[in-house]
């Protein structure tokens, strides 16, 4: 059998060298049934800091518990949809686990994200409530009625806080965004908490691994925005095999909860593997470079997880000697991690006091999060490592189901546990995507492009889809070239990922008008005002050229590799 499975499964090797199990047992049980398992083993362990204020599981959970009942006083029903607009606050990281406590669904997105956006993906998935941070309050209130919501609960920053904390923060921190009177679909977080004494029903539902959970947003294998649903069993086998290849995730160790809460890796890696095994989140709502010194100082993480620009702007920190000595773990993904900025990190982390290595993590939204992790003491350039506990990878020739041999290049598939349910309300992607293959098994084509080498271990080439990656988020070259081809003066456009020293990639944009308009600041600005409706911030292109043609293939495509060479030599 162990012969077959090492076929199978050849980096099984490495979890034996190590003594990690292959293979785990999933509860059926929801999420916040996990979180509450936790509160039990250990109720005074701090389950979150936020600002320096700090609130026990025994706390937590009644937190979840008041929030439950709120949503249920004000109509929420099992299996319906909530918006959870919102960076790393304690109401956030409480929505979640009130939304799924009473068998409802969180919809979860980006703050930031453009009014067009919003709208979308507040329709694609059905949501009539939403809860809202204060400085983005404006865009979802917009929506009201396309979107046609029952209720926005509006959040303040300083919400979270102690009540010192919370009037010092508000005297010098907080503009007051105005809020309308007399509209009863709008209601302050502590107002809604109020009215959740109104309720005594039963507000615990009990919900299966496979129900649906989180709806989170990929751009799929086409780049065009995607609505994934993801279940109990995807985001609990995530943390569960977090915990298991990570050694140092102990009960009463700290996560710097810097990556945000709508996105898979944050929210799995960051949030939920914390709070199901006693350990306790760090919010951080907002990453700055220039106060990430003093976040370490003041905290004392036990684990750093977050994405290379997030590990370079800790190279460039000024530490002292054993400002780093708390650091038991550090954590990479989101994006490739390069060898010198592998050997700068481990240095840092070595010349502050900390023992940790950085590990290299790959997985995408389709698969929960993070699906595969670099060993321990051990890297290579391009290497992602183990996968999970009971995941299969298969990299196959493109567009076939036709394993490759090892050491060739070829797509990475996965099959498992961390396998999302589908693209919400889109059959012909999801049947792109998940495939059955000759096996039997259901397999996830990822679009991206990898090999199974000799030691047993993947490693990542490149990726099929276009896709540019800017600290961490990913921006569609497709969907900003639709948008910017819809301008009335515009022929065609193509946009492309040009280094950044700090963010990894921007985009540009390479455009081509129509006959009888002429290239100039008046037509960019329109250009970009467009995208600007469109798109979030960190999607926009730093730079807009414009060409009288673009280079193309041998058929007719624009030749966008050749304009990446370009940029490349400047």
């Amino acid at each position: 059998m162990k012969k077959k499975e090492y076929q199978e499964r050849p980096w099984l090797k490495y979890y034996d060298e190590e003594g990690l199990p292959a293979n785990l047992e999933y509860p059926d049980c929801s999420m916040v049934d996990l979180v509450l398992q936790s509160a039990e083993k250990w109720p005074d362990n701090m389950a979150y800091s936020y600002y320096g204020h700090k609130v026990t599981f025994k706390n937590f959970v009644k937190k979840i518990e008041k929030a439950a009942r709120a949503l249920k006083n004000y109509g929420v029903k099992e299996g319906d949809r909530v918006t959870i607009c919102m960076p790393n606050t304690p109401e956030g990281i409480t929505m979640v686990y009130a939304v799924n406590m009473i068998g409802a669904v969180c919809n979860m997105v980006h703050p930031l994200s453009s009014e067009k956006e919003l709208e979308y993906y507040i329709k694609v998935a059905d949501s009539k409530y939403v809860l809202v941070i204060d400085a983005v309050f404006d865009k979802i209130y917009r929506l009201r009625d396309t979107a046609q919501l029952e209720r926005i609960i509006v959040v303040r920053p300083s919400d979270g806080l102690g009540f010192l904390k919370k009037k010092l923060y508000t005297t010098l921190h907080v503009k007051k965004v105005r809020l309308p009177v007399n509209d009863s679909r709008v209601v302050l977080w502590e107002d809604f908490i109020a009215n959740s004494y109104f309720y005594q029903g039963n507000y615990h539902e009990e919900r299966g691994a496979n129900d649906p959970a989180i709806i989170m947003y990929s751009g799929g294998t086409t780049g065009a925005p995607k609505a994934v649903l993801l279940s109990n069993l995807n985001i609990n086998a995530e943390s569960m095999c977090d915990y298991t290849v990570i050694r140092q995730c102990t009960p009463g160790a700290t996560v710097l909860s810097i990556l945000p809460l709508f996105h898979c890796f944050g929210l799995g890696v960051c949030i939920h593997t914390p709070l199901i095994r006693g350990m306790g989140c760090i919010l951080i709502p907002a990453f700055s470079h220039k106060q990430f010194g003093e976040i370490i100082k003041k905290n004392e993480p036990s684990f750093i997880v977050g994405v290379p620009t997030l590990f370079e702007a800790l190279t460039n920190t000024k530490l002292k000697k054993d400002d780093l000595k708390s650091v038991q773990a550090a954590i990479c993904g989101g994006d490739a991690l390069n060898q010198t900025l592998r050997d700068k990190v481990n240095k840092c982390l070595q010349d502050h006091g900390s023992s940790a290595k950085i590990r290299v993590g790959y997985g995408l939204t389709e698969g929960s999060g993070a699906v595969c992790l670099s060993p321990e003491n051990s890297f290579k350039d391009g290497i992602i490592g183990a996968p999970m506990p009971d995941m299969y990878f298969k990299i196959v020739k493109k567009d076939t189901f036709t394993e490759v041999p090892a050491g060739e290049v070829g797509e990475i598939c996965i099959s498992g546990p961390l396998v999302m349910m589908g693209y919400l309300n889109d059959e012909a992607e999801t049947a792109q995507t998940l495939r059955v293959h000759e096996d039997g098994k259901l397999w996830l084509h990822t679009g991206d492009m990898g090999y199974l080498a000799e030691d047993g271990f993947i490693y990542f080439a490149q990726r099929l889809k276009r896709i540019i990656i800017s600290s961490g988020y990913n921006i569609y070259p497709t969907h900003l070239e639709s948008i910017i081809n819809s301008h009335e003066a515009v022929l065609t456009s193509t946009v492309i990922g040009i280094d950044h020293h700090y963010k990894g990639q921007v985009p540009k944009a390479f455009v081509v008008l129509k006959p009888g308009y002429k290239a100039g600041k008046k037509v960019e600005r329109e250009i970009r005002a467009l995208l600007e409706r469109n798109v979030p911030l960190y999607a926009l292109p730093v730079a807009y050229e414009f060409r009288d043609k673009l280079p193309q293939t041998l058929v007719g495509k624009v030749a966008f590799k050749k304009l990446e060479e370009e940029e490349k030599k400047k």
